[in-house]
């Protein structure tokens, strides 16, 4: 498992600031449609890695702050992403067709 995980850091470290992608985009581009929800607990265990992991920047498939919980204060995740540019509506990214990152067709490692 630290290996996927170790390929879903690599990913999201990838993730450009002021975009955003989802936990499914990421096991999908791993090879591994059906593992969203380790990509999600991924993300749970990443604060503190080094290098660093942006996890505020993965979001679910319709772009809701479904991991703010894991960030210490409910309030952070979106204003982490607020620093970035990324509006946030009720839990929600606006214009998440805008700002979504697909790593299948955005990335190359």
């Amino acid at each position: 498992m630290n290996d996927f995980y170790d390929m879903i850091y690599e990913v999201v470290r990838h993730v450009p600031k002021g975009r955003v992608t989802s936990y499914g985009a990421i096991a999908k581009y791993l090879g591994s449609a059906q593992s969203s929800r380790v990509v999600g607990w991924a993300m749970n265990q990443a604060h503190g890695k080094k290098p660093p992991v942006p996890a505020h920047r993965v979001v679910n498939r319709l772009g809701m702050l479904s991991g703010k919980h894991h960030f210490g204060h409910p309030k952070l995740m979106e204003q982490m992403l607020a620093k970035e540019g990324i509006k946030v509506k009720k839990d929600m990214v606006q214009n998440f067709k805008k700002v979504f990152w697909d790593p299948a067709i955005e990335l190359v490692l």
